[in-house]
């Protein structure tokens, strides 16, 4: 299969290498296009030199379309490209802010997309006609695919091979590049641990490192609101000020991100796990994972925990 790579000057680097080392590693064609078939210079500095011009480049079964600063005022002759020739190839595939040539090119129009967090809301209200989603870390809608930033695109790139050359290659390539975990696509782009690192009032961020310290603990407002000195309403008030969410929100997100690194790492049983992350039993476990990621955690550790190394 053939895997065209659009490249423009102000393209994100690692938007474009993400998904060139996983289509390459897993057998695909790959090559790259500029506009006009000139080097391209990417946000970072770095010089690329493209095989094809827009104009010569055969159409592949996948186009991919980077990221980065080239992408807030994309070239016409990008654009047009696109949406000339987006209806003759099998998938489209953007990365990062990628999606607003897409979008630009009437690609995303009444379908479901994301992009980089920091820009969704740019994008919605500059595309209305674009579900703007910005929680997952890649978007399949039809032969439309979309990715949060950088990293997520290698993890949309694996999607893809996995559904053309099965789960056990895209396993074997995430392994070459040394992934620590080949992500689902409803993995969420905001970590509860790393919105602890930004809480405005270091109060607030005690309670949250203790949280994800101790999930089995006791982890109701009253007793969060004492660690922080605070009656339960003015924490809970300020906690939802601060952090962007309800404490009680926060703590199911910490719970479910325990439990998912826990059955990762596959030392532990579904019913330790469940213990160990505050849910207390396994069926209140399978209850969350099914509602939040639609998998139950049995299968989920089933696909995901590391596959064991021959020696």
């Amino acid at each position: 299969m053939d895997v065209l790579i659009l490249i423009f000057d102000g393209v994100q680097s690692l938007d474009v290498t993400g998904p060139l080392e996983v289509f390459t590693g897993a057998g695909y064609r790959v090559s790259t296009a500029s506009r006009d078939g000139r080097a391209v210079r990417c946000s970072s500095g770095l010089v690329l030199l493209p095989e094809h011009d827009l104009a010569s480049a055969p159409l592949p079964d996948i186009v991919v379309v980077p990221g980065g600063h080239g992408t807030h005022d994309p070239h016409p002759e990008i654009v047009a490209w696109l949406r000339r020739h987006a209806s003759g190839i099998p998938r489209v595939m953007g990365v990062c802010s990628g999606a607003f040539v897409l979008a630009a090119a009437g690609l995303l129009a009444g379908r479901r997309a994301t992009t980089h967090w920091d820009v969704c809301g740019t994008l919605a209200r500059r595309y209305p006609d674009v579900d703007v989603d910005p929680e997952p870390i890649f978007v399949i809608d039809g032969p439309i695919a979309t990715s949060a930033g950088v990293t997520a695109g290698i993890d949309l790139a694996l999607a893809i091979v996995e559904a053309d050359r099965g789960r056990e290659t895209a396993l074997l390539i995430a392994r070459h590049l040394v992934m620590f975990l080949r992500r689902p696509a409803n993995q969420t782009q905001f970590s509860a641990q790393l919105s602890a690192q930004v809480a405005a009032r270091p109060g607030l961020r005690e309670v949250q490192h203790w949280i994800a310290d101790h999930p089995a603990g006791d982890l109701s407002v009253e007793a969060l609101a004492r660690r922080a000195n605070l009656s339960p309403r003015q924490f809970a008030r300020a906690f939802t000020a601060e952090v962007g969410q309800t404490p009680g929100r926060y703590v199911d997100a910490v719970r479910l991100e325990t439990a998912r690194r826990l059955l990762e790492d596959g030392a532990d049983g579904v019913e330790q796990v469940a213990r160990a992350s505050g849910y207390g039993t396994p069926e209140a476990m399978r209850r969350a994972f099914v509602r939040v990621l639609g998998i139950a955690p049995s299968e989920y550790q089933r696909r995901f925990r590391p596959v064991p190394q021959e020696v």
